[in-house]
């Protein structure tokens, strides 16, 4: 099995339900109030531990109580936090609204993920590794620096080009395995249809997969269509997260020497429990709850 370096952000998430959007101006009555860890980047370092993968998180967190709670989270989770800094700054954090139909509203505050250096023992951890993942929750430069790295050694680069931007069109050329959701594909290749989207993207040289919530993915490779992912029946509670889920189980399962076409279907299974749970890393099922859903 060959080991995951995700390079990403770690959060604190604070989670308000509540019934239904706030209309400007307004207040409303929430439900709830908690706090958990997330981030995308801790998200999916856990979703690909949980899954039975061998994990390092590269990043960096505050001198703080939400620094030291992350860390210990990661820990738990069985992720080597040897390349997690602690820096001056905050540590970040994610103000999270998830309304009763499941669907959420995030603001982060980047506080901590702001750090730029790619050190040494960065570099070690992304050279001993089989697949790099990486998201937009990180300085640009950092993840250009870190991409190419990668490159470099033959280490099979991920990206989850979230939160969505334009511009990033080096970043995307430097992806072995590119996954959007939806509106991230379409921004970024200017092209509303998943399908033409992922197409597009796909010819830049990397396998890309495009998600679509309940209607599954569409994977392209070389600028055609090669696979098609049916979404396994869920019942949303909470959506943050299950991207992250998604991609994290993706690369756990091609890192332990799966094919594409079993680290998708494993993917969509746990987004699929993921989905049904709250919160975001807390949501993310354990590897014999995902080959109980695919031996279902």
């Amino acid at each position: 099995m060959g080991r995951i370096a995700v390079l990403g952000s770690a959060n604190m998430d604070l989670v308000v339900r509540q019934p239904r959007p706030v209309l400007p101006g307004e207040t409303i009555f929430g439900t709830s109030f908690t706090t958990g860890p997330g981030g995308k980047g801790l998200n999916q370092a856990i979703a690909a531990a949980r899954a039975g993968a061998d994990v390092a998180f590269v990043g960096a967190v505050g001198d703080d109580a939400f620094g030291e709670r992350l860390r210990e989270r990661l820990t738990s989770d069985g992720v080597d936090t040897g390349a997690l800094r602690t820096v001056a700054d905050a540590t970040g954090i994610a103000a999270i609204t998830v309304t009763d139909d499941g669907e959420n509203a995030i603001v982060v505050v980047a506080g901590a993920n702001g750090q730029s250096a790619f050190e040494d023992r960065d570099r070690a951890v992304v050279a001993g590794a089989s697949h790099l993942v990486v998201q937009l929750e990180r300085p640009a430069e950092l993840l250009r620096e870190a991409l190419a790295f990668a490159r470099e050694r033959g280490v099979t680069t991920v990206l989850t080009p979230a939160p969505a931007r334009a511009g990033i069109e080096d970043l995307v050329a430097l992806a072995d395995i590119l996954v959007p959701n939806e509106g991230e594909a379409a921004l970024l290749s200017g092209l509303s249809d998943a399908e033409d989207a992922a197409i597009a993207l796909s010819r830049s040289g990397g396998t890309v997969v495009v998600t679509r919530g309940s209607r599954g993915a569409v994977v392209a490779r070389g600028g055609r269509l090669i696979h098609e992912v049916p979404a396994y029946p869920a019942e949303a509670v909470d959506t943050t997260g299950a991207g992250d889920t998604f991609t994290g189980v993706l690369v756990a399962w091609l890192a332990s020497g799966a094919d594409l076409h079993e680290a998708l279907r494993a993917a969509a299974a746990a987004a699929s429990l993921a989905v049904g749970r709250p919160g975001a890393a807390d949501a993310a099922p354990t590897r014999s709850e995902i080959l109980e859903i695919l031996a279902g």
